[in-house]
């Protein structure tokens, strides 16, 4: 039965000339390279070499299995190489951290598909603000985090965007319009208004002094959508809010595009005084890829 050592002494006798200089250099004995040469041929049923006084020099079938010969150890050694370059992502651990809805609906399945490539690798999700995202990466408490509209210097990867969209009770004045119509931020942000932010720094708020426009009725402040909705639909205000929080049922609420309308982009960025770790690295590659 032949194993790697044979194939091995079988290339070190072509590169070689001789059975002597090949047993020197794969580590055997003289008479043990004699021996296994001896079995491999007896073993395949045909000559592979013809002994010369002087020299060992193969048959035309021994080229071809020489030429096969070299290209199984090249690529035994690229699996070497591939895992030697792997091993740093066999085992480690990735921090990420990200605001609710694009943890639930964005990150998750991604994460998920992360595991299955990379099981050695722990992942812990932190659900923060995104201003507390900011303070993590730069405190570098974190690998990776979601941040909404990143600055160009971050070297962000972006994992989605949505549009913003107006919110009103369906009997608002405004919600009689036409099934295709808009309306603008500034009527909008005129209205009694229910400010929800979903615990971002980007909200109507500041998207509204963004346009040089600002909030003149805020009848309640909330943080989640859903109570947003909830006092939208008893008729407390209006709101605006990301696409990707729109409720699924929509009874007693009328949604409205803006008339020039607005998007946030959302994407993961590393920190910024260091490079992404081996894990981090994989994750933003599998994600280009």
């Amino acid at each position: 039965m032949m194993n790697l050592m044979h194939w091995r002494l079988l290339v070190a006798v072509a590169d070689q000339g001789s059975i002597t200089a090949a047993a020197e250099c794969v580590g055997m004995t003289q008479s043990a390279a004699s021996q296994a040469m001896a079995s491999m041929e007896a073993t395949l049923g045909a000559q592979l070499f013809t002994r010369e006084p002087r020299k060992t020099l193969p048959t035309a079938l021994g080229l071809s299995v020489i030429e096969q010969a070299r290209v199984m150890l090249g690529a035994l050694q690229t699996i070497r190489s591939t895992v030697d370059e792997a091993r740093p992502m066999l085992r480690g651990s990735l921090r990420i951290a990200s605001f609710p809805k694009v943890l639930a609906t964005f990150l998750t399945p991604l994460l998920q598909r992360f595991r299955q490539l990379y099981p050695g690798i722990e992942v812990t999700t932190l659900d923060v603000t995104d201003n507390e995202v900011l303070t993590l990466l730069d405190a570098d408490l974190i690998d990776l985090g979601v941040v909404l509209n990143p600055r160009p210097e971050r070297n962000a990867t972006v994992l989605g965007r949505d549009l913003w969209l107006a919110v009103l009770p369906a009997n608002h004045t405004l919600a009689q319009r036409s099934v295709d119509a808009t309306v603008s931020l500034e009527e909008l942000l005129a209205q009694p208004f229910v400010l929800a932010t979903g615990g971002c720094t980007a909200n109507a708020r500041s998207l509204g002094a963004a346009a040089g426009l600002s909030l003149s009725d805020i009848r309640v402040e909330v943080r989640e959508w859903n109570s947003a909705f909830s006092l939208v639909r008893e008729g407390v205000g209006v709101t605006l809010v990301p696409e990707m929080a729109l409720p699924v049922q929509r009874n007693g609420l009328r949604v409205m595009p803006l008339k020039v309308p607005l998007h946030r982009e959302f994407a993961l960025v590393g920190s910024p005084t260091r490079p992404p770790s081996a894990a981090g690295s994989a994750l933003l590659k599998m994600l280009a890829d």
